[in-house]
């Protein structure tokens, strides 16, 4: 499945008033998370608001703030874009346009009652990413998220020996 996004939102309202984002879709709010997360070197404050508007009403609490900010660190230029289609290590993870994020098919996607894990692919690792989200009263929410923030490869220009 694709999601596309027409403009990487700068602030959770602008997050949430876009019109692709479909809170009836588990797979749309994987998608957006991965636009808030692009936003993180432009403004952390910024990008964690985002994650809490998709979070719904259980926000960041400090321990997840603090590990976003530590995976993040010498990432954030690049971590968000990397889960984009057409970027990948050896062109700094560029996205193509408009931006689309991939998720894999997965049959187990809604195999846990009131969950769905969607399966998000980065050419800079060998197999897709889990993110995990929470249904309540029709909505979905994002609930497990930290296996976005592991190690992939770093872009080309980033590499010493290149």
């Amino acid at each position: 499945m694709r999601v596309t996004i027409s403009k990487l939102p700068g602030t959770a309202e602008e997050l949430v008033a876009m019109e692709e984002l479909d809170f009836t879709s588990p797979h749309s709010v994987a998608a957006f998370f991965i636009a808030a997360l692009c936003s993180y070197s432009v403004s952390r404050e910024g990008c964690l608001h985002m994650i809490d508007a998709l979070k719904g009403p259980q926000r960041l609490n400090t321990m997840e703030k603090q590990f976003i900010h530590y995976r993040m660190m010498g990432k954030a230029s690049y971590i968000g874009r990397a889960y984009l289609a057409g970027a990948a290590p050896e062109n700094d993870y560029t996205p193509d346009l408009p931006y689309t994020v991939v998720l894999e098919p997965n049959p187990a996607t809604y195999e846990e009652d009131g969950y769905a894990t969607v399966l998000i692919r980065t050419a800079g690792a060998d197999r897709p990413r889990p993110l995990k989200l929470r249904q309540k009263a029709g909505q979905w929410f994002l609930w497990e998220y930290t296996s976005l923030f592991g190690d992939i490869q770093k872009p080309v220009s980033f590499d010493p020996w290149r």
